[in-house]
């Protein structure tokens, strides 16, 4: 979709990772999304002028619709010369074979497409029954218990699309656990993938890639079970690229996750006992803790949101990608509050032991802990900050410290 994209109005800068676009397509700062120019006329009128060219193509070859067009591999012919010199030893005999001119089915028929059968799912066949009669209850919170395994994927994602249906933006008003999802046994791939805001789904085990992918303001937690005889904080409870992509909520997890941990979080709030390779990979905003050690290119790319990571062996600074963060002590009182306040919470949803360990001794800890940051994120914060203590309001502050930093005029 490259250029339907440069139709509205991209340019092609290259920094869709660092939160900078001139043009105001991909970032999330409100300042830059104001240069946005695009209309979906700009859209319309481009594809119908490839509508045109394709027309205008297909009478010189005798066709008058792309139906026609399908499977007639006669009408295909190889290039006689190529730029490139390997090329011309592919052989294209299976694929220009006037054979599947002939075939009867030769197209994609929405008839014959796959079924999923949705209607097996545990989201069809247990939540969404339970969530129908829970959501005329006026309770403050409604539960429900399962059993899950890893064939259940993407479980609780439709439930997730039926509150939002059912509530739309106001989901955001629904208390945290209005619905209360209690899991056991292993997670399945894309376990609570997208959840919104007011339903949480806690698991009593294991999970796949994906956990929490998406993540839309809901609530997972993931703990080992009860009698689990290992130690959470030294053993692998989640697969890789957990919370990809997640833009809001709350994600805790008691025991240590796979690779690419929170790649792309642009907003949730996620806790781990320790990561694998390429944790926190492009992250643009949020707050991510670390309780452990982390895996090599830490934080690669990552262009906002704070993490804070338990740094007890003091091996962080050879695993991080320094290219655009700092590393700092966690030293500034708002960050020892904010800090303290996600531990709290996640010891509240997953006793963890290593949890109760550090807020018992959390004066002691605090030195262990080290914040990583952006450079361009801390000097935006830093410059916000001193122009709110001028009196001005958080919105010129922030306009202020755009044009302070990009040395732009908005």
């Amino acid at each position: 979709a490259t250029a339907p994209l440069v139709s509205l109005g991209c340019m092609m800068m290259r920094v869709c990772s660092k939160d900078t676009c001139p043009v105001g397509i991909a970032t999330q700062n409100e300042l830059l999304r104001k240069r946005f120019a695009g209309k979906p006329e700009h859209l319309m009128n481009f594809m119908t002028f490839v509508a045109m060219q394709l027309r205008e193509i297909m009478a010189q070859l005798g066709f008058a619709s792309v139906d026609e067009m399908i499977g007639r591999t006669d009408c295909l012919r190889k290039r006689d010369k190529f730029g490139q010199p390997h090329a011309g030893t592919i052989s294209f005999d299976r694929i220009l074979t006037e054979g599947f001119a002939g075939e009867k089915e030769n197209r994609f028929d929405p008839k014959q497409s796959f079924d999923f059968e949705l209607e097996k799912t545990l989201d069809e066949k247990k939540l969404l029954p339970w969530f129908e009669k829970s959501a005329k209850s006026k309770e403050k919170t409604s539960t429900i218990s399962l059993k899950v395994s890893s064939t259940d994927r993407t479980f609780g994602t439709i439930l997730g699309s039926e509150i939002v249906r059912k509530y739309g933006e106001d989901c955001g008003k629904l208390y945290e656990d209005r619905f209360h999802v209690n899991c056991e046994g292993g997670g399945g791939q894309s376990f609570g993938a997208f959840i919104p805001h007011g339903l949480t789904i806690s698991l009593k085990g294991d999970a796949n890639d994906g956990f929490g992918k998406g993540l839309s303001g809901g609530k997972l937690v993931l703990t080992p079970p009860e009698k689990s005889p290992f130690k959470a904080s030294e053993n692998i409870i989640v697969g890789n690229v957990a919370l990809y992509g997640a833009t809001s909520g709350k994600a805790y997890i008691c025991g240590v996750a796979g690779e690419r941990f929170c790649v792309r979080n642009s907003g949730a709030t996620a806790v781990a006992e320790g990561c694998g390779d390429h944790g926190l990979e492009y992250m643009t905003g949020g707050r991510a803790v670390i309780l452990g050690t982390t895996g090599k290119n830490f934080a690669a790319g990552m262009s906002g949101g704070i993490a804070y990571v338990l740094d007890r062996d003091h091996s962080l600074y050879r695993k991080i990608n320094k290219d655009m963060v700092e590393l700092e002590e966690v030293t500034e009182k708002y960050d020892i509050e904010e800090l303290k306040s996600i531990l709290e919470d996640y010891v509240k949803s997953t006793d963890s032991e290593l949890g109760k360990e550090i807020l018992d001794n959390f004066d002691a800890e605090l030195p262990g802990f080290k914040k990583v940051i952006a450079r361009d994120y801390q000097t935006m914060i830093r410059t916000i900050g001193k122009y709110e203590e001028q009196g001005i309001s958080r919105e010129a502050s922030e306009l202020e410290a755009f044009k302070e930093f990009t040395g732009a005029a908005v």
